[in-house]
């Protein structure tokens, strides 16, 4: 299960870069450490729910379980590989994926 959510989560920041226009990169971060790119600041945007500018350990689950939970076409409770194969990030709400 862990290697499904890293490996989930290792996809998900990849899909960003295709599926978003990269959010303009917010220059602290990017000041503090100059390998913060658009593509982390934007799915840092997708799972900081309280909008605090960081991701808890809670939100990035939140977020994880949503797109395992979208993911999981049939509802067994695995990812198969036809199920990873369609792997998309979007938002389905102004609050983020990681928001219930």
């Amino acid at each position: 299960m862990k290697q499904i959510l890293a490996s989930v989560a290792l996809m998900a920041a990849v899909s960003l870069v295709a599926l978003h226009q990269p959010a303009p990169a917010d220059e602290s971060a990017k000041a503090a450490n100059p390998r913060v790119d658009a593509a982390t600041i934007a799915l840092l945007r997708l799972m900081d729910t309280d909008k605090n500018g960081k991701v808890s350990k809670k939100e990035f689950m939140d977020f994880m379980e949503a797109e395992f939970d979208r993911l999981d076409k049939d509802k067994n409770g695995e990812l198969d590989p036809s199920e990873l194969a369609g792997l998309r990030i979007a938002p389905r709400h102004p609050g983020g994926l990681g928001s219930k």
